[in-house]
């Protein structure tokens, strides 16, 4: 089963060009150099149905211009990696498509989530997962547990546990292709859910450390390790010209731009 996976944003937190700043890579006339906060579009048809799905992974506070660049018209659901701002903020521009999708078929849009990603959501958007809200337009979703196994419309998303500073996030693998990011290590246990990974998404920040956040050269370092066709790097500060680093990458890494498509097998 053919897939494409898409790039809705490469940036990190503070996106780039990030405010107040003069930098080279802030003021590129290079589009690629311009990323939004991160998150990822999964698109395929499910084999049962003949229906198009659309999966995305974490939905930060540029989601809705990244959902119209993207032109995506329905979210089926949505797997958060982690309850940051830069990965949640924009749940709240899933109303409209959340109220297609009660329309076209009935349900709530699943929210999958970890326990402590959860409490932040239910905090944040209280307005919205609040059993004593009157909010009358709020969101049509439903806060789903993450599992280890996550079946849904004839795929399963597995959980790929990754450590970012001080706590233990999400990643995930779907079919040849695994998207991990704000990744600071990777426990060796997860190393054998991504074996035969062939498409590998990575954060990469920046050349100097981080205290979370993956250096360039370490997650080049995790790529060969896994041996990936393709590795993809994401969630890029503005230390990174696109072109610059690109040169300086080996064969099969790259840097990941905003409306990249890659195709993926499931």
């Amino acid at each position: 089963m053919e897939a494409t996976l898409t790039f809705l944003g490469s940036g990190t937190s503070m996106g780039v060009p990030t405010l107040g700043c003069t930098c080279a890579v802030c003021t590129s006339p290079d589009p690629h150099d311009a990323r939004l906060r991160p998150s990822a579009a999964l698109r395929w048809r499910e084999p049962a149905t003949g229906a198009d799905r659309v999966v995305v992974i974490d939905t930060g506070p540029d989601f809705r211009q990244q959902a119209l660049h993207a032109g995506l018209q329905r979210v089926d659901a949505v797997f958060y990696t982690h309850g940051h701002a830069d990965h949640i903020l924009g749940m709240d521009d899933l109303r409209p498509l959340s109220f297609a999708a009660v329309r076209a078929n009935g349900r709530a849009v699943p929210l999958f989530a970890d326990p402590v990603t959860t409490a932040v959501l239910e905090k944040v958007f209280d307005y919205t997962f609040s059993p004593h809200s009157t909010y009358p337009t709020r969101a049509k979703v439903e806060l789903k547990p993450l599992s280890d196994h996550n079946p849904i419309y004839g795929l399963d998303f597995i959980r790929v546990p990754v450590v970012h500073g001080g706590q233990t996030i999400a990643g995930f693998r779907f079919g040849n292709a695994a998207y991990l990011t704000d990744v600071s290590a990777i426990p060796e246990p997860s190393f054998a859910l991504l074996e035969g990974v062939q498409v590998l998404v990575l954060s990469a920040l920046r050349h100097k450390p981080h205290p979370s956040h993956a250096t360039v050269e370490q997650a080049v370092a995790w790529a060969q390790q896994i041996g990936a066709r393709q590795t993809w790097l994401t969630h890029i500060a503005h230390d990174l010209g696109h072109e610059a680093t690109n040169r300086a990458l080996p064969a099969g890494v790259r840097l990941a731009y905003d409306g990249l498509s890659v195709p993926v097998t499931l």
